[in-house]
């Protein structure tokens, strides 16, 4: 599922801010970019995400600021003797203006501050000062991520009730109710029993069980009925239910291929071909519940 949050705090001269994206994914794939001197948390964060998420590609950033007295800003000489060589270069071969100073300072790698060490008692406090906010910028996120999740909610509930509609047309066309599959059954028998060549009561029996298995969908249907009722279910439950889902919508999909195979019907082809369609829609849709 998507999702966004922010997330800041601040302790004595360090400020930081946490970011957290995630979207849809079938499992959960969690990465982090984390500052040096607090790549350690990565762990617990891996660990707090794992405990309350089940899917999605989710990327926490925490950018820092800041540090305490002490801290050393110095130049980075020999990538800025780099940097003056090309453009020096560019200069003279391209007739345009030299960089100012403010301009080669503002480049990334130019400036480079050197935090004062901390002790093991004030890195343990920061990173516990850090990890609160964190868990403010998670709950903010899955927060985010169940607003999405009624909205998916509404949306699955609509093609629910257009699978249901769909299933009942099917069970009402004339293809699907006993006469019609009685009428049917006669018509091939009769061919197979017209045949010049002769059938044998093995030839015989082969034939009346292939077209009894062709021509009858009720069972197919009744199977339709039942998925969608048990996703109904599934929704009414809550919770982590994706996988699940996943399962089931290939379950629909499987049943709505088969009523198209055994179909000898425009009617019930019809039917069966809406229900396809309306299945790919609620699979696409269920990629985005956790």
């Amino acid at each position: 599922m998507t999702g966004f949050a922010r997330a800041g705090g601040s302790l004595d001269a360090l400020t930081w801010s946490w970011e957290i994206k995630s979207v849809n994914g079938r499992g959960l794939d969690v990465r982090c970019r984390l500052p040096a001197g607090l790549d350690g948390l990565e762990q617990a964060i891996r660990k707090r995400i794992g405990e309350r998420l089940q899917r999605g590609h989710v990327a926490v950033n925490l950018q820092l600021m800041g540090g305490g007295e002490g801290a050393q800003v110095r130049i980075n000489d020999t990538v800025l003797e780099q940097i003056l060589s090309l453009a020096n270069t560019l200069s003279d071969r391209l007739g345009v203006t030299k960089p100012s100073v403010d301009g080669l300072l503002s480049l990334r790698g130019i400036l480079e501050i050197e935090e004062p060490e901390v002790g093991p008692e004030e890195r343990e406090r920061r990173e516990r000062a850090v990890m609160e906010t964190f868990e403010d910028a998670l709950s903010a996120l899955i927060e985010g991520r169940m607003e999405e999740g009624e909205r998916l909610r509404t949306l699955i509930a609509n093609q629910l009730g257009q699978l249901t509609e769909l299933v009942a047309q099917a069970n009402a066309t004339a293809a699907a109710q006993p006469d019609g599959i009685r009428s049917r059954f006669q018509q091939k028998l009769d061919t197979v029993l017209s045949d010049e060549s002769g059938v044998t009561p093995e030839r015989l029996d082969q034939e009346v069980a292939i077209l009894i298995t062709k021509a009858d969908v009720r069972e197919e249907l009744d199977r339709l009925s039942a998925h969608i009722e048990a996703v109904s279910e599934l929704l009414q439950q809550g919770g982590a239910v994706g996988r699940r889902l996943d399962f089931l919508a290939q379950e629909l999909n499987r049943e709505a291929n088969t009523v198209c195979s055994k179909s000898q019907d425009l009617e019930l082809t019809r039917c069966g071909i809406e229900l396809k369609t309306v299945i790919d829609q609620f699979r696409e849709q269920v990629q985005n519940i956790e």
